[in-house]
């Protein structure tokens, strides 16, 4: 063996033997670097963003630096549909994602996306706080691996146009832009109107351009995405108490401790609890915002609406049985 061969094992072997004595290994090491990706679909000016970041510091701070989680705004990994088949490859890690698009997975979770299924924002936080949407997380867990760590409020979606709707006459014919799964569909087809489905990155345009003549989004997203600058109207028809779910990839779960599964559950937990606290507070502030911004806030009257929609909660689009819908009902009761 050269001077030099020599000289580089012994540096190699006291290398070796100081991390030993410190504690360290090199698979610490290792595993200290391991970056995680985090993926969603929303702006970085909104909460569900800044609580993702401050989840991400949560996380390493709590696993002392084993998990670096980037987290990737704005559609930058994919559209919604994209991010949920990359939590099945392993592609992503983490996600936040409606209802609906879980339920492509597994029907049941999607009822918490149907419209009017919630009374208010207090059986929505019952309904997310129950033994039942546990059991339902539980089957999504089951059914596809990946595992439901936190709900979190998204707000009353509302139609935004460029003419007052008071009734559901006048949706009638309306082309609304709507997100790609099922149960945004159900309100819209329900009162005559055409759901049109645009990827969320590329509604700002469809509606400049008059691609589509509406779209539905809580007060929060309409503020964030500006749709307010290319609509002359917000509807306050509340069709849906929305919400996202945090989930976590089953390659990803698979490979944590349970402790370390413990960390994730209960930062991502607080996380959407600072979530909800953020959007209902911007519920309650931006009506007057967007007034000054020179659009109209329509106060609507929803019982037609909820009257035309509700024969179709347990229709041909249901994704859940007649047992989980009556004891959704019944929460909070």
């Amino acid at each position: 063996m050269s001077y030099k061969s020599q000289r580089q094992l012994t540096f190699v072997r006291a290398m070796t033997a100081a991390m030993l004595a410190t504690g360290v290994s090199i698979a610490g090491i290792a595993q200290a670097q391991e970056t995680l990706n985090f993926a969603h679909v929303y702006e970085t000016s909104e909460p569900y963003h800044e609580w993702a970041l401050w989840a991400a510091e949560e996380i390493a701070e709590r696993t002392d630096g084993r998990y670096n989680i980037q987290v990737h705004p704005a559609s930058s990994l994919g559209k919604e549909a994209d991010i949920n088949e990359g939590l099945q490859l392993g592609t992503v890690d983490l996600i936040y994602t409606g209802n609906q698009f879980a339920g492509r997975f597994y029907g049941p979770i999607g009822i918490a996306g149907a419209p009017y299924m919630f009374r208010d924002f207090d059986h929505w936080q019952a309904y997310a706080d129950s033994d039942l949407f546990d059991e339902i997380a539980q089957g999504y867990q089951d059914k596809t691996g990946n595992v439901p760590l936190a709900m979190n409020y998204y707000g009353r979606r509302h139609v935004t146009s460029n003419k007052p709707i008071n009734e559901p006459a006048d949706m009638q014919d309306l082309k609304i832009r709507t997100p790609n799964a099922p149960m945004y569909m159900m309100f819209p087809e329900a009162v005559g109107a055409n759901p049109t489905p645009i990827a969320f990155a590329e509604v700002y345009l469809a509606l400049q351009q008059g691609v589509v003549d509406a779209q539905e989004n809580p007060l929060p997203t309409i503020r964030a995405k500006a749709f307010y600058e290319v609509q002359d109207y917000i509807n306050l028809t509340g069709h849906i108490t929305d919400s996202l779910i945090t989930i976590a990839g089953g390659p990803l779960w698979d490979r944590l401790s349970e402790e370390d599964r413990e960390i994730f559950r209960e930062v991502y937990m607080e996380a959407g609890e600072k979530i909800t606290e953020d959007i209902l507070q911007s519920e309650e502030d931006l009506v007057a915002w967007f007034e000054e911004q020179g659009v109209t806030v329509n106060e609507v009257d929803i019982t037609p609406f909820r009257e035309a929609v509700m024969p179709h909660h347990n229709g041909d689009a249901a994704t859940w049985d007649q047992e989980t819908y009556d004891r959704l009902q019944a929460i909070g009761q």
